[in-house]
């Protein structure tokens, strides 16, 4: 199983996404919203472990042609994106909207890891008709809260000693789930730092906030929720 480029577009925004399906019809597809980074080897390995539980992918593009090269750029292509809260909801739909022309008539969810995991709960926010969104060391901040009801289920995947996400917002965001009556599960894991999920830095040095257990544990949680959801 090999990825497919897939170009798309928000408005004049040239975009490629990266598609990959099973052989057999997909039990569901996945919308993947990468890190900050954009893609990476860590977010292809974790779609493709999808492809091989029989699920279509399709990994975001954020940032098109100005996709950054080092932390610095990416640091500052996230900052714009997220300066402009409802533009940034166009460019996360847009991968939507793409996965559901490549895989039409099938259950639809969405993974993402760091600002993808803020992505996520941006589209559930966003009233999206996902059956399900897990986020992994997701940033939980938002312009935007949520005024209407959820309808996709929820998994948080959360390192408790992550540094960009201080307890105060995960208090915060309980809170604006309950009070759309969001079906949510939160899961946290003590002394674990941001980015649990990826062994590896982009130059293949081992990365000193990977967790093998919360990596692990995480993982079959959401494999576990997309089970119930679908049935």
């Amino acid at each position: 199983m090999e990825f497919e480029k897939v170009g798309y577009r928000d408005g004049a925004v040239e975009l490629t996404g990266l598609h990959a399906r099973p052989q057999a019809r997909p039990r569901g597809t996945v919308a993947i919203y990468p890190t900050f980074m954009n893609s990476t080897p860590g977010v292809e390995t974790k779609a493709m472990q999808l492809v091989e539980a029989g699920y279509a992918v399709l990994i975001a593009d954020f940032y098109g042609p100005d996709a950054p090269s080092d932390f610095d750029e990416a640091f500052e292509a996230m900052r714009k994106l997220r300066s402009d809260p409802h533009a940034m909801r166009q460019r996360l739909r847009a991968a939507l909207d793409l996965l559901r022309t490549l895989e039409p008539d099938v259950p639809q969810l969405a993974i993402g890891f760091c600002l993808g995991g803020m992505a996520v709960l941006e589209m559930a926010r966003d009233g999206q008709d996902l059956a399900a969104v897990a986020s992994f060391h997701g940033l939980f901040e938002t312009a935007l809260p949520a005024d209407k009801p959820i309808k996709p289920r929820i998994l948080i995947c959360h390192g408790d000693a992550d540094a960009m996400v201080p307890r105060e917002q995960v208090a915060a965001f309980w809170e604006e789930m309950d009070g759309v009556q969001a079906d949510w599960h939160f899961h946290s894991y003590a002394g674990v730092e941001h980015g649990f999920t990826n062994p590896r830095m982009l130059d293949g040095s081992p990365n000193p906030a990977y967790d093998a257990s919360a990596d692990r544990q995480s993982w079959a949680a959401m494999h576990s929720l997309f089970d119930e959801v679908l049935g």
